[in-house]
């Protein structure tokens, strides 16, 4: 089948992103085999940018789909593909991000990655895991520390680009004070019914680039909301547009300069999720679009307690509650 090419962004660090990416993100569990197939229909249906993450559990079945493409023909060098993952929050510290990113090198089996981002802008303690989080477990993240490590992976070339997920404005500016290296990109939930702006437009000052995760509201998982897919006025535009609910969604946060994460593991939708760059939303639809309440859907609120770096949620999310 005939792949159409994506549009790019440049990025700050001067690097080609796909304005949209596959998420790879398993719920529920999936085997590793049945990842593998998936990754590659997403190739085979012409996505160029995935997105994994050490705490995932993907990096490997990725890194295997990635060489089946070569062998497959369907793509003809690694410098076709944008692979972006995440230092989770138990390696967030100076002297273990270098190995984490090497022990996520050797799972996706590959030189380098495109974009490698801090996960949370927090330190948990080794070895917790994320359903069993206790008020002891979570630390404040040594910023300066850690992103001089992670500037170390981008001098080194194991990261073409560096950048955060889930940082405010306010943790971005300390970021900011000290770092040599921008951070590139900053991923953040954002869709229709979480929209961001102050954020969006902070980033944008600052030359930072924001890739939206759960763009559609992580619809039908164990964790996320229909706030987005059963949307009274999403629906309206989507049959008015004949188009899906879903695509609506993905062209907003397309046309706000924002590239979305999309995630589905069924082909066709996969196929459909790209089909938004050959059309425009109006102005009528933006504004009524501009008017949906709005909710986050992941409140982060495992990570705040009593006594820990965070004693609010409005603390951890710099304001934005």
């Amino acid at each position: 089948m005939e792949v159409k090419k994506i549009p790019e962004v440049i990025l700050c660090s001067g690097q080609k992103m796909p304005l949209i990416g596959m998420g790879t993100a398993p719920n529920p569990l999936t085997p590793q085999e049945a990842l593998i197939s998936i990754f590659i229909d997403g190739f085979d249906v012409g996505y160029r940018h995935f997105d994994t993450a050490s705490l995932y559990g993907s990096e490997e079945p990725l890194g295997k789909a990635v060489a089946k493409a070569l062998e497959l023909g369907l793509i003809k060098g690694r410098d076709e593909v944008f692979i972006t993952s995440k230092l989770w929050c138990t390696d967030a510290q100076h002297d273990l991000v270098l190995p984490a990113l090497k022990t996520t090198l050797q799972k996706l089996r590959l030189e380098y990655v495109d974009l490698y981002l801090i996960h949370w802008p927090l330190r948990l303690r080794p070895g917790v895991e994320l359903i069993n989080i206790s008020e002891e477990d979570v630390f404040p993240l040594d910023m300066k520390g850690t992103w001089e490590a992670m500037e170390e992976c981008y001098r080194l070339g194991l990261a073409k680009s560096i950048g955060v997920s889930n940082f405010g404005i306010k943790k971005l500016n300390q970021l900011l004070e000290n770092a040599t290296v921008l951070p590139a990109v900053n991923q953040v939930e954002m869709n229709p019914s979480w929209q961001q702006g102050k954020l969006r437009e902070f980033c944008k000052q600052e030359g930072i680039h924001v890739s939206a995760w759960s763009p559609l509201g992580a619809y039908k998982t164990s964790w996320g909301s229909n706030a987005v897919m059963e949307n009274p006025i999403l629906m309206e535009i989507a049959r008015a547009r004949q188009k899906s609910v879903a695509q609506v969604a993905l062209r907003w946060i397309y046309e706000q300069r924002t590239s979305p994460i999309a995630k589905s593991f069924n082909k066709e939708r996969m196929k459909q999720n790209l089909e938004i760059f050959d059309w425009e939303l109006s102005q009528e639809e933006l504004q009524k679009l501009s008017q949906i309440p709005q909710r986050r859907t992941v409140t982060g609120e495992q990570f705040v307690s009593e006594n820990g770096p965070f004693k609010s949620l409005e603390e951890l999310w710099d304001g934005e509650p």
